[in-house]
C-alpha cells in the first residue's frame, strides 16, 4: 500500500497533522505501508489538487483541504479491497 500526503511549501503544521494521524491509524491497524510526504506544488498541481493538506491512497484522492481523523484514516485503509481480502484469508 502506498500513502502520499501532498502539501505546499509555505504551509504550517497541518501536513505534520495529517503525517502523524496516518501512522497511529497504521500503527492500530497493524498495516505495513509506503508513507511518503510531499511538499512540491508542482505535484498538487499533476494529481489535480488544488487545496493542500492531501491525502493520497494508492494514488487516489480521499481527503482533501483538510486534516483527517484516525478514525477516518482507518476508515479509508479498510475499505480497500486488498486489505478486505487479506482479512478473509486469515479468517
Amino acid at each position: 500500500m502506498r500513502i502520499d500526503i501532498l502539501c505546499k511549501p509555505e504551509s504550517d503544521g497541518r501536513c505534520e497533522l495529517v503525517l502523524d494521524n496516518v501512522r497511529e491509524a497504521l500503527d492500530r491497524l497493524n498495516v505495513e505501508a509506503e508513507v511518503h510526504y510531499y511538499r512540491d506544488r508542482r505535484k498538487m498541481i499533476d494529481n489535480r489538487i488544488y487545496v493542500s493538506p492531501a491525502l493520497m491512497i494508492d494514488d487516489n484522492v480521499r481527503v482533501a483541504g483538510r486534516i483527517p481523523a484516525v478514525k477516518e484514516v482507518e476508515a479509508l485503509i479498510r475499505e480497500r479491497p486488498r486489505y478486505t481480502r487479506r482479512l478473509e484469508k486469515v479468517a
